[in-house]
């Protein structure tokens, strides 16, 4: 079977036409092998897409030492539009996969890649650039945040149901910790003080960009029997609880990107003295802290830990708001350290959730078969409306800011948030009298 898979099989241009992961001996005799050669590839081009998605929450807090004069309101929307512009392409990058190929389109995704990181390292070398140009190439790098689904899309074609939640979960906290590494990285790669060097922000990508797309072009394949399920989608669409979902997510996966982006800002903002290399400590707690959350949601239950997570995520932001009264250093990062554990916990948890969801009623095999699609529709909704939230808490911060000259508006607010998302989990899914309380969601 391998020898059919590799040579008579894939056609000119890595097309594979006949794929079955169901089929446990086709499985067996080449078919995990070849899942595995594509899964890889796609980590590292989902890796540098998160990367260059996240590189401007690093590269704003230091274009003061560049010489760029911005106010803050200005800082938080250089923060604030990648999240919005990855977000509203993570629909239309899902359905990019079926209509180009996943090798095709992660070549392409790949390099479009160079646009964002090119002109980073152009822009931020002249103090002259006007804002609105430093807010046209911070919008590209939203070209990053849609990466995600596409990657998780072709992944999700080539492994069985008994095994894509694993690799679904590699696929995922891969690209996470582009967050975490970008946020590491730049601070070394840059310098300090009046040695900065801060177009190597945007120069240290394009080799990696380049490795990516070399590398799905060699190793990745397309698949013709990958075709987009409109009516899966219009299913999910039609479903509401689809939409609760995706407001839970806005406030799971959404804070962990609106909190990651604005971390390093207000470490600078509000701590000064502190080196900034610290800053991809949340991110990476946040990244590590998905699988666990998913894997804790398999013993208890993912609306319970949901609402456990929303519960943690208030009390890390109270914690913030009484660091910030007392400039306490260390009270400020641990109780953020904490925020960004809850909402990689949260992550694992909603979506568990989602299956779980839309299996309830699936009682013959054709149902159950349609709960399957709609369920992975909700995911592809889910997973674009909550990347939004990694706009509105930049933009929460900047209005905070604007009106009380303080942070701590916005901080309470998100708390009260949190208690409406927790609430909500709790009257839809955990309530003794729900409908949905039965099945244990």
């Amino acid at each position: 079977m391998t020898a059919t898979l590799e040579h008579g099989t894939q056609r000119r241009g890595g097309w594979i036409d006949t794929w079955d992961p169901e089929d446990t001996t086709f499985w067996a005799d080449g078919g995990r092998r070849i899942a595995q050669r594509n899964l890889y590839p796609s980590i590292f081009a989902e890796f540098l897409g998160f990367a260059v998605w996240a590189s401007w929450s690093i590269v704003v807090p230091q274009l003061a030492d560049a010489g760029f004069a911005l106010t803050v309101d200005q800082q938080f929307w250089l923060i604030a539009v990648p999240s919005l512009v990855g977000a509203t392409l993570r629909i239309p990058y899902t359905f990019a996969v079926p209509l180009f190929g996943g090798r095709n389109w992660t070549i392409v995704s790949a390099l479009l890649l160079l646009l964002p990181a090119g002109l980073l390292a152009w822009t931020v070398g002249n103090p002259d650039t006007s804002f609105g140009m430093l807010l046209l190439v911070a919008a590209l790098a939203g070209l990053g945040g849609g990466n995600f689904a596409s990657s998780m899309a072709n992944i999700s074609f080539f492994y069985p149901e008994r095994e894509k939640g694993k690799a679904l979960g590699l696929n995922a906290a891969g690209g996470n910790l582009g967050t975490a590494a970008v946020q590491l990285a730049v601070p070394l790669v840059i310098g300090t003080g009046a040695a900065i060097a801060l177009e190597r922000a945007g120069l240290m990508f394009i080799p990696l960009i380049l490795l990516a797309a070399f590398l799905a072009w060699r190793l990745m394949s397309n698949l013709t029997t990958a075709k987009a399920d409109y009516k899966a989608f219009g299913a999910a669409v039609h479903n509401r609880h689809t939409w609760i979902i995706a407001f839970l997510y806005i406030g799971t996966f959404g804070s962990f990107i609106g909190y990651s982006g604005v971390f390093p800002t207000l470490l600078k903002g509000q701590f000064p003295e502190v080196a900034l290399q610290i800053a991809f400590l949340g991110a990476l707690v946040g990244s590590l802290a998905r699988p666990v959350g998913g894997i804790l949601a398999d013993r208890w239950g993912g609306a319970r830990m949901t609402i456990a997570s929303f519960a943690v995520m208030a009390l890390g932001v109270l914690g913030a708001v009484a660091a910030l009264r007392s400039h306490s250093f260390g009270l400020f990062l641990g109780s953020f350290l904490v925020l960004f554990v809850a909402t990689g916990a949260g992550n694992g948890a909603t979506y568990r959730m989602i299956p779980a969801v839309f299996r309830v009623g699936a009682t013959t095999p054709e149902r159950l078969v349609r709960s399957r699609k709609a369920a992975a529709g909700c995911i592809g909704i889910a997973g674009a409306i909550g990347a939004f939230g990694g706009f509105l808490i930049p933009r929460g911060f900047a209005v905070s800011s604007d009106l009380a000259g303080s942070l701590e508006p916005a901080l309470l607010v998100f708390v009260a948030v949190y208690v409406v998302m927790g609430a909500v989990t709790w009257a839809v899914y955990t309530r003794p009298s729900a409908p949905m309380a039965a099945a244990g969601i």
